[in-house]
C-alpha cells in the first residue's frame, strides 16, 4: 500500500529537530529507521503531514560509562574519530597495567588537577553524570571539579558517564612536562577549538581564559600563550615553585596551540 501524502524535512541537529517539531504542531513525527513508522503509514494507521528526519544525526555528544578502562579509550576508533584528545589523553595515563584497570570515572572521581582526563574534559567542554537516588544529573566538567582531590558528588552519589562534545577534524594540542615517564603533570596544557585547560595550575584543571579572549580577538598563538597564566594559582613542591609554574604554563600552552593535530 501507498501512504498518504507527506511532506519532509531534514533535521540538521537534535536543537533543529526540536525547532521543527514546535513549528510543525502535532501532525509532524520523528522517521530514523522508519521500520515501526513507515508499515502503520502503508496501512494509513498514521498519517503524518510532515516527516522530520533525524536518522542522520550522529548525537552530538559521545556518552562514555564511568567504569571504561582508559585502555578502552585508547584503542576506540569511534573516539579516536571524534575526540581524539580524549584518546590521546588516555593514551598518557601511567603504565599498559593503570591504563588497562584504571576506568574514565575513577580519574574523575579522584579529581588530581595534575592528571590527564580531568584537563582534557575540561579543555573538551565535558560533562559528567551523576546518578544517586533521586535520579541523573548533569554537569559540566568545570563545576565538577571543587578542590584539591574534592568534586561536586553528593553523599550516596556516583559518576555514570562522561558527556564529551564530537568534534570530528577538529584541531587539538596537547602538552605537558613531567620529570619522568608516567608522572603526573608538572604542568599540562591542552587546546581544542579556541578552549585551553591547564593542568596543575590550582586546585582544579584551570581554564585558561585570558588566552582563549586572546585568540578570539585575532592575537597569535605566542601572543596568547604569554597569557596563559593569568588568573591561575598553581602551588609549590619539590618539583617546581610558583614562577617556574607559571613559566611552563606559557610555554606548553604556545607548543599546543602550535604544533595541533
Amino acid at each position: 500500500m501507498i501512504p498518504a501524502p507527506f511532506d519532509y524535512a531534514a533535521a540538521e541537529s537534535a536543537a533543529h529537530a526540536v525547532d521543527l517539531l514546535e513549528s510543525l504542531g502535532d501532525d509532524a513525527k520523528l522517521l530514523a529507521g522508519g521500520h515501526s513508522l513507515l508499515p502503520m503509514m502503508k496501512l494509513r494507521l498514521a498519517a503524518p503531514s510532515v516527516l522530520i528526519d533525524i536518522g542522520r544525526l550522529a548525537g552530538d555528544e559521545l556518552v562514555i560509562g564511568a567504569a571504561t578502562p582508559h585502555a578502552a579509550l585508547v584503542a576506540s576508533d569511534l573516539i579516536r574519530a571524534e575526540a581524539p584528545l580524549l584518546a590521546h589523553s588516555a593514551a598518557q595515563v601511567g603504565d599498559p597495567q593503570i591504563r588497562h584497570r584504571g576506568t574514565i570515572g575513577g580519574s574523575l572521581a579522584h579529581a588530581d588537577p595534575a592528571a590527564d582526563l580531568p584537563m582534557a574534559l575540561v579543555a573538551l567542554g565535558g560533562s559528567v553524570d551523576l546518578l544517586g537516588q533521586g535520579g541523573t544529573r548533569n554537569l559540566a566538567a568545570e563545576d565538577f571539579f571543587a578542590g584539591y582531590f574534592e568534586t561536586a558528588l553528593e553523599p550516596g552519589e556516583l559518576i555514570a558517564a562522561a558527556r564529551v562534545p564530537r568534534r570530528p577534524g577538529a584541531a587539538w594540542g596537547y602538552q605537558k612536562f613531567v620529570r619522568r615517564a608516567n608522572d603526573w603533570a608538572i604542568v599540562g596544557a591542552a587546546a581544542i577549538d579556541g578552549r585551553i585547560a591547564l593542568a596543575n595550575m590550582g586546585p582544579v584543571p584551570l581554564r585558561a581564559r585570558a588566552a582563549e579572549q586572546a585568540l578570539a580577538d585575532g592575537a597569535s598563538a605566542a601572543e596568547a600563550a604569554e597569557l596563559a597564566a593569568d588568573g591561575t594559582e598553581p602551588g609549590e613542591d619539590v618539583h617546581a615553585n610558583r614562577a617556574y609554574r607559571e613559566h611552563l604554563a606559557r610555554v606548553l600552552t604556545r607548543r599546543a596551540l602550535e604544533h595541533r593535530t
